[in-house]
């Protein structure tokens, strides 16, 4: 059996604690129900601006979600990167943040 890192494409991996763990897992639990919910809505042909609404309110929690995973990577990973002299974290991050901006 493979270990979770193995598992993982990413270069890097990081250990979130049990609280972040849980908050980010919810977050995305409530997404995935909202988009099941838009999902229904389609296949029971319901009103388009009622659907459009719904999938405002999806971005909305995808955003926020977003917000809350790069705030807590740049506390930890990026703050202890440049902490240890890894200043190529830099880079990284604003690389990052102009793939978030499109």
């Amino acid at each position: 059996m493979q270990d979770k890192k193995e598992e993982c494409f990413c270069h890097k991996t990081k250990e979130r604690s049990p609280q972040e763990y849980k908050d980010l897992i919810h977050r995305l639990n409530r997404i995935e129900g909202q988009i099941r919910g838009i999902k229904n809505m389609v296949e029971k042909d319901i009103y388009c601006t009622d659907i459009l609404t719904q999938v405002a309110a999806a971005n909305a929690a995808l955003n926020s979600f977003t917000g809350v995973l790069l705030a807590n990577h740049i506390r930890t990973c990026v703050a202890n990167d440049i902490r240890d002299g890894r200043d190529e974290t830099i880079d990284e991050l604003v690389l990052l943040l102009q793939k978030l901006m499109k």
